[in-house]
C-alpha cells in the first residue's frame, strides 16, 4: 500500500467512525473522502480479495444478501455493501467499514450499479460477475437496455479471466461473445414445452433478437422477457443452463417454496422475481463449493433486508415495505400482491429525484388494473409526486372514496395506524423509502441505519 493510499485509508476509516458513532449514519461520504486523497484507494483496499460483482437492473440487493448468507456458512467472514450503496464511493466505504477477521479465503460480494461496473472493475479485478437481468430503468441515467448492457460488457472486458454467472433466460446476456467462462441459470419448469411456440405480449420490452432484430418466440415465458426464448429467423436461442428452478411449489407475499436441482428450498419472502434472485445466489454458492444442504440451510435462515420487502411492526400493523423503481419490477410486485389471501391496505410513495429517475411516466406501464381491488380496503398515497400516483390509481379503477393523499411523512406514519386492516403494503421509490425510514427511526419505530 502506497503512502497516499495509507493516508486515504486512515482518513476514510476515521470519518466512518465519526459519522456512525457521533452522527449515526453515512454510507458514501467516507468513500468520497478517501477517494479525494487517493482516487485509486479501492485498488489497495481490495488486494487479496476474491471479489464477486453483482449487477443488473432488478434484484441486486437481494441477490447479494443471499450470496453473502450462503458463503458465510462455509467461509465465515464475507465483506459486502449491505446498505445498497452500490456506486464507487459506497463500495470504498464498505471496505473501510469492514472489521477484518482471520479467514482462509477472503471474499467480497458487492452490489454494483450498472453504470459503475467498468470503473469498479478497473480497481477491483473481480473473479466473478453475477448478472441478474436488464429492464428499462431510469431512462435519464441508463438509456435503453442495450446501452445498459454495453456499460456492463465494457467492465467485463477488463477482467477476461473472471467467471460470468448470468441469467440464461435473459436473451441479452448470451448475445455478446466474451472470452470469459460462462455459467447460465434459469427456469426449466417442464420438459414437455419444447414444441410450444408463442410470442410475449405486445408491450413487453426487450424481445427483439440481439442477433438479427427479429421478434423472439418462447417455449416458456416466466415474466417480462425472461424465459426459454428462441429466434425463428436466425436460430439464436437460450443457452444451456447449469443451474435451474424445476418447480414452483407454493407462493405467498411472504414465502416461497420451490425446487432447484433435486432439492426443495424455502425463503421467507414473496415474488417470482425473488426465485430468480435465489437461483442466482444458489449458482454462485455452488460455484464456490457449497453443498445443496449448506445452501438450503442458509436460505431458510435468510432475513428481510433494508427496503426490499422489509417487515415492520407498528401500531398493531404488519407492514411490508417494498422498493419499486421500474415497470417490470412494479408489475411483479403487483402480481405478488394478488397472492395475498387476506384483506390489506395499500400505501404508495412516489418521488422523482435523481436516484429514483426524474421521469414518472413508468408508472403507466405497470398493470395496476390487474390488482384484485376487492382485497384492498384503503389506499393511502404519498411522496413528492403523490398527485401523479393518485391519478394513475384513479384511472386504473380505484374508488376515490377509498383513497386519501398525504405527502407529509410524519402525518402519513400516524395515518398508517388508523388504516382498517392489519396487513399494510407500502410500495415506495428509493428516496421516498429513505425519507420514510428516517422518520420511522426518529420515532423509534425501527432502528436507525440500514
Amino acid at each position: 500500500m502506497s503512502f497516499k493510499s495509507g493516508i486515504a485509508k486512515i482518513a476514510g476509516k476515521s470519518s466512518y467512525w465519526f459519522l456512525h458513532n457521533v452522527l449515526k449514519g453515512g454510507t458514501s461520504f467516507p468513500g468520497k473522502f478517501a477517494m479525494k486523497i487517493d482516487p485509486d484507494v479501492l485498488n489497495s483496499l481490495s488486494k487479496g480479495y476474491e471479489t464477486v460483482i453483482v449487477t443488473g437492473t432488478n434484484g441486486k440487493t437481494m441477490t447479494t444478501a443471499l450470496i453473502v448468507e450462503a458463503l458465510k456458512k462455509k467461509y465465515g467472514d464475507v465483506l459486502t455493501n449491505p446498505s445498497g450503496s452500490n456506486m464507487q464511493q459506497g463500495i470504498v466505504t464498505a471496505f473501510l467499514a469492514h472489521k477484518h477477521k482471520r479467514v482462509k479465503r477472503k471474499i467480497a460480494v458487492l452490489e454494483v450499479d450498472e453504470a459503475n461496473v467498468k470503473m469498479v472493475t478497473k480497481l477491483l479485478h473481480p473473479s466473478v460477475f453475477v448478472l441478474t437481468n436488464i429492464f428499462r430503468d431510469q431512462m435519464d441515467r441508463y438509456g435503453e437496455i442495450y446501452t445498459t448492457y454495453d456499460k456492463i460488457v465494457n467492465g467485463i472486458k477488463l477482467a477476461p479471466d473472471a467467471t460470468i454467472i448470468a441469467n440464461g433466460d435473459a436473451s441479452i446476456f448470451s448475445s455478446v461473445e466474451l472470452p470469459n467462462k460462462k455459467i447460465f441459470y434459469g427456469f426449466k419448469l417442464a420438459n414437455d414445452k419444447a414444441d410450444n411456440d408463442f410470442k410475449a405480449p405486445v408491450n413487453t420490452d426487450g424481445v427483439l433478437c440481439p442477433k438479427c432484430d427479429h421478434i423472439l418466440h418462447y417455449h416458456e415465458r416466466i415474466y417480462a422477457n425472461l424465459g426459454d426464448f428462441f429466434c425463428p429467423n436466425c436460430g439464436y436461442h437460450r443457452p444451456d443452463l447449469t443451474f435451474t428452478v424445476n418447480k414452483i411449489i407454493n407462493q405467498t407475499p411472504n414465502s416461497l417454496k420451490f425446487q432447484m436441482g433435486k432439492k426443495d428450498y424455502s425463503i421467507n419472502i414473496g415474488g417470482t422475481y425473488n426465485i430468480y434472485n435465489t437461483l442466482a445466489a444458489y449458482s454462485v454458492a455452488r460455484h464456490f463449493g457449497l453443498t445443496e444442504a449448506e445452501v438450503a440451510q442458509a436460505f431458510a435462515e435468510n432475513k428481510r433486508i433494508f427496503g426490499r420487502q422489509e417487515l415492520i411492526h407498528y401500531g398493531g400493523k404488519d407492514i411490508d415495505l417494498i422498493l419499486v423503481k421500474n415497470p417490470v419490477g412494479l408489475d411483479e410486485v403487483l402480481h405478488m400482491l394478488n397472492t395475498e389471501k387476506d384483506d390489506y391496505s395499500l400505501v404508495t410513495l412516489l418521488n422523482a429525484n435523481h436516484a429514483d429517475g426524474i421521469d414518472t411516466s413508468w408508472i403507466w406501464d405497470a398493470d395496476f388494473e390487474g390488482l384484485n381491488r376487492k382485497k384492498i380496503k384503503k389506499v393511502l398515497v404519498g411522496g413528492q409526486r403523490w398527485h401523479d400516483m393518485g391519478f394513475r390509481l384513479e384511472i386504473s379503477g380505484f374508488d376515490p372514496g377509498k383513497m386519501s393523499t398525504n405527502p407529509d411523512d410524519d402525518s402519513l406514519i400516524e395515518e398508517i395506524k388508523n388504516l382498517p386492516t392489519k396487513k399494510v403494503y407500502i410500495l415506495s421509490t428509493y428516496t421516498a423509502m429513505l425519507a420514510l425510514r428516517k422518520k420511522m427511526a426518529e420515532k423509534k419505530i425501527i432502528k436507525a441505519g440500514m
